[in-house]
């Protein structure tokens, strides 16, 4: 079943978060149509290949173009349109980055996973539940029904303002026509009516302009209040979420319905300021005693640009944080002379400051590091804001060509410190501007998460795990000196934090067994975990008991394990993985004889073994574990192919496969059939021939068990075998006669 199928399978409440991050940038039907041959791409390898990128594009259109010849001809209208304006949007966007495309459904294909993982999970974890709260939905919900409300006061103002300014010029022109009458004439009884209108005409006014100056001190208190309490911890919820996002979370949203509110309130105070303004020009044109412009303009305007700067300084944001192309799946790890891109958006989307703002990056401004290490950064560094390279028209800017580069002590010689020492630096990419708007200069500053800089990729695994702990543990953006005291962190989001880095990075999550065993091998104890603290040291620092490296050094090695070499059978769950030795025991005991499972090794890093059980003469229960399998021999044989041909050899010298049943009771081939990279009658026959001048050959892996061992004797021993030779037996000779020949 593609991961398409599964994911339109979903619960109505995992559908709205798909539909969550469909968008213009790569549209639900093209995911759709196209879902088969989309999962068949490698995206990701293409997200750092420029020239890959394009091939995909350009395929990517041609299957486009198919799906459009054939809703043509059965004549569906509005598909035929969509599909239409979808070619036309990916050749637009794309076609000069298309690396960009690439990122994207990279992303939403891994999204997918993530939400499949978490609608197979039992109980969703703590720090999930948290960013869907409902309380937050509705302040949301709050938030743009008041700014709707607030721009809808801000016109009705405008007229109340017209009126005012038509009232006055009324008064004016009355006023002036008896200034201009002989004095014998003002005298007359039609004129003393005339100046009774005028004074009530200008208590009017004066009542109109109080109205007026009330109104706007309304609009300006709302806007006041709007951006003190519930858009101030709209902005703090995007950003918290896009931390969790960062180390492996949901994919955050929102930053558009930020980007609305923000603009909606930015017109708002211009057009207040507007108003402001016309006030003043209606009292340079006529003023009296007890007027109340005068009086509260300038405190109403003071306060006016004392928001406006407020608010273009909160929507000066990090879209993206800095993230190298090579590993979009460590964002915040950048290493030495390693080009990094990362991605600034204004949330005040006016047309007037299209190209008009330029953006300045430095690293390490004005702030003190833990270290003694120095950077500055290499490329392009300055560029201007715009609204034609997003694919939504946000006013952004992305750089795409900086490079740290780690300047040299005064010494003479960059710094030297310790692996640990390096990975726990934290570091600050700050950004800065200035916009000039309406006679306002505002001077804008913002900075990225904290990041780690590495100068060899070896350091890749301490410093991500700096950067979970980090972001798991506190809200404040810029804490740089948080590894000198670094708190505990609650283990359940931490095991939360683990379960997506599986989701995120190989496909799958953990389930509650998987992470009950991680927690007691962080623990030491079988204990509930909802409220132990765990420390630092004892996630990345400290050795496991009676092992040579970390927790987290073994947890990477088992992800790097799966990513390149077990992949599919991890992502279709045959891989239970984390149990322990008496767990796989209790498991297998009661099962039938062949049953076996596969966990990763607790003493060999970035190993896989498989343990099966077996039935003595006497009745009693036996088990075999195999020496774990690591990347250097799985390299040379596919992990599916060693379950589908091991051998082992008892004490008589006839060779069998004990593999019968995938735990806890699945046939070994209906499980890992379609992962074998040949079927056994599919091997080469002598005329196919090899490398010239010798016979093509097979791996076998065999073990041997001694009558006095309970676990296989040489389980590395991988025996050669001509797959002619073995499609001959397979032809001639029975299954015992076959085995016997092996041994």
């Amino acid at each position: 079943m593609s991961q398409w199928s599964q994911v339109q399978q979903l619960e109505i409440k995992f559908l709205e978060q798909v539909d969550q991050f469909y968008d213009d940038n790569f549209p639900m039907e093209i995911r759709h149509l196209l879902a088969q041959w989309i999962e068949s791409q490698d995206w990701e390898a293409a997200a750092n290949n420029e020239a890959m990128a394009m091939i995909l594009l350009q395929n990517l259109i041609i299957q486009v173009d198919e799906q459009l010849d054939r809703v043509s001809q059965e004549k569906n209208l509005l598909l035929i349109h969509n599909l239409k304006r979808i070619r036309k949007l990916l050749q637009g966007k794309y076609h000069g980055n298309p690396m960009h495309i690439a990122v994207i459904i990279s992303n939403c294909l891994r999204e997918e996973r993530r939400i499949l993982a978490a609608a197979s999970m039992p109980v969703q974890g703590p720090l999930e539940k948290s960013l869907q709260n409902s309380v937050v939905s509705e302040r949301q919900r709050n938030v743009e029904h008041k700014v709707s409300a607030i721009k809808n006061s801000a016109q009705l103002t405008d007229q109340d303002v017209k009126y005012l300014e038509d009232l006055q010029e009324e008064f004016d022109f009355r006023y002036k026509t008896i200034q201009s009458l002989e004095q014998n004439d003002k005298n007359s009884a039609l004129i003393k009516q005339e100046m009774l209108v005028l004074q009530a005409m200008l208590n009017t006014l004066d009542y109109k302009r109080k109205e007026v100056l009330s109104k706007i001190g309304r609009v300006i208190h709302e806007i006041d209040m709007l951006m003190s309490n519930m858009l101030t911890e709209e902005l703090l919820d995007w950003k918290r979420r896009q931390q969790i996002a960062c180390i492996g979370g949901p994919l955050h949203g929102g930053l558009d319905q930020l980007q609305n509110c923000f603009t909606l309130l930015a017109e708002s105070l211009f057009q207040v300021r507007r108003q402001l303004e016309k006030l003043d020009e209606l009292l340079t044109r006529l003023t009296y005693d007890g007027d109340p412009i005068p009086v509260q303009r300038p405190q109403l305007l003071e306060k006016v640009n004392l928001l406006l700067y407020n608010l273009f300084r909160n929507s000066f944001v990090v879209e993206r944080q800095p993230c190298m192309p090579t590993h979009p799946q460590r964002p915040l790890v950048l290493k030495t002379l390693i080009q990094f891109t990362v991605k600034l958006r204004l949330l005040i989307k006016l047309p007037e400051l299209n190209y008009q703002i330029r953006v300045k990056a430095t690293i390490d401004k004005n702030v003190s590091t833990v270290s003694n290490r120095r950077f500055v950064l290499c490329g392009t560094h300055v560029k201007a804001m715009n609204m034609d390279e997003s694919a939504n028209g946000s006013l952004s800017v992305e750089f795409r060509h900086l490079q740290p580069k780690e300047m040299k002590t005064s010494a003479g010689s960059k710094g030297n410190e310790g692996p640990h020492m390096v990975t726990e630096e934290l570091h600050s990419i700050s950004f800065e501007t200035q916009v000039c708007l309406y006679g306002l200069t505002i001077n804008l500053e913002t900075s990225s998460l904290p990041v780690v800089m590495i100068s060899n990729v070896s350091q890749l695994p301490n410093a991500w795990a700096s950067i979970i702990w980090y972001n798991l543990s506190t809200n404040d953006p810029q804490n740089l000196s948080f590894f000198n005291n670094p708190p505990a962190a609650a283990l359940s989001q931490l095991l939360e934090v683990l379960s997506w880095q599986f989701s995120s990075y190989v496909g799958r999550g953990l389930n509650s067994e998987q992470l009950n065993m991680l927690a007691e091998k962080l623990t030491g104890q079988q204990v509930g975990y909802n409220d132990y603290q765990l420390s630092w040291a004892k996630f990345c620092k400290e050795h496991l008991p009676g092992k040579s490296f970390t927790f987290w050094v073994w947890l990477e090695a088992i992800l790097d394990l799966i990513k390149k070499h077990i992949l599919p059978l991890w992502i279709d769950g045959y891989v239970m993985g984390f149990v322990s030795k008496e767990k796989e025991r209790i498991l297998l005991k009661d099962k039938t004889p062949g049953t076996f499972l596969l966990r990763f090794s607790e003493s060999n890093l970035g190993g896989i073994t498989f343990t099966w059980v077996d039935q003595l003469e006497n009745g009693d229960v036996t088990f075999h574990s195999v020496e774990p399998y690591n990347k250097g021999r799985l390299s040379a044989l596919p992990f599916a192919d060693i379950l589908r041909d091991y051998k082992v050899i008892m004490a008589d010298n006839v060779p069998e496969n004990p593999l019968k049943y995938l735990y806890p009771d699945i046939p070994k081939d209906k499980a890992f059939g379609k992962h074998y990279s040949c079927q056994p009658n599919e091997v080469s026959k002598p005329s196919d021939g090899g490398v010239k001048g010798y016979v093509p050959s097979v791996f076998i892996p065999v073990s041997k068990i001694l009558n006095d061992s309970i676990e296989p004797h040489s389980p590395s021993d991988l025996l050669p075998m001509s797959p002619s030779v073995y499609a001959v037996l397979r032809e001639h000779l029975s299954p015992t006669a076959i085995e016997t020949a092996v041994s």
